[in-house]
């Protein structure tokens, strides 16, 4: 009887699960689309109609095209706008992220390393939680929510690539949850990099925790943001037969690059008022 129930699960069929294959170097391109709600449009047009123009539009709203460059250990993401453009390159290795302006004929940077950038950011939280407190509001919490991911059977094809629905779903204090709706290929990965688009290339609070916890490639997905938007992020193109030089990650000779703790009493560099800017339709 032991010998047949040894046999018997010897019998049952191994099904093997498919992993994503791991790509180490493609172009990709993004489209990132932050949408003011009606509200605010309306106000737009109301402004335009006294001959106000679009100086009251919220920099943040419209689209923004972006094409990261990934090779090995190095990223590139290239982001152009109306207002110039901004290049962020990372080495994984190093742990370091270098990012450049090109801004009204200015040529500016700054880097800074992972390790810099957990201070900086405890620094910040510390600087909220005692704001709330002072505020007599609620305190931040110490840690982030934990972020759960439920994948269901539902598909659709992004840019040539079939893909699964997923949640991610936040639990805040008091057991609170939301909810963020993500599409992602568990055909493919890139190396040391699990998403482009939207702001996490900047590291700032635009950028939403849990798409890591992904198995496979981040390919869509729409988040709330602040003053009621909403951010769509979606990629449109992956090109993974280009060969990539090691020259696309060399930081520009004519840039002035500084360390960021350098740059975070400057206008616009290091303390957040950058990413407000406008990010406009391109042609």
């Amino acid at each position: 009887m032991k010998l047949f129930f040894v046999f018997a699960i010897m019998a049952i069929p191994i099904i093997a699960v498919a992993q994503p294959t791991i790509i180490h170097q493609a172009i990709i391109s993004t489209s990132t689309n932050v949408i003011a709600p009606e509200e605010d449009e309306l106000q737009n047009v109301q402004n335009q109609n006294q001959g106000q123009g679009g100086m009251f539009r919220n920099f943040g709203d419209g689209e923004t095209k972006s094409t990261t460059y990934l090779k090995d250990e190095w990223v590139k993401t290239v982001i152009k706008t109306d207002m110039g453009r901004t290049t962020i390159i990372r080495n994984n290795n190093t742990k370091l992220t270098t990012t450049l302006f090109e801004m009204m004929g200015n040529k500016t940077g700054f880097f800074v390393t992972d390790s810099e950038q957990v201070v900086m950011r405890k620094k910040m939280d510390s600087l909220m939680r005692a704001r709330s407190k002072d505020s007599a509001k609620e305190a931040l919490p110490a840690t982030p929510s934990p972020v759960d991911v439920i994948v269901t059977t539902d598909t659709k094809k992004i840019a040539g690539y079939l893909c699964k629905k997923a949640y991610l779903v936040t639990t805040h204090l008091l057991g609170i949850k939301d909810s963020v709706t993500v599409w992602f290929t568990p055909d493919i990965k890139f190396e040391n990099m699990s998403s482009t688009g939207g702001f996490s290339g900047f590291g700032n609070n635009g950028s939403l925790r849990g798409l890591d916890k992904i198995d496979g490639f981040v390919m869509s997905y729409e988040t709330k943001m602040r003053r009621n938007r909403r951010m769509q992020v979606e990629v449109t193109k992956i090109d993974t037969s280009k060969t990539i030089a090691d020259k696309e990650f060399n930081i520009p000779k004519d840039f002035d690059v500084k360390p960021m703790k350098d740059m975070q009493g400057s206008s616009g560099m290091g303390g957040g008022n950058f990413f407000q800017m406008r990010r406009s339709r391109e042609n």
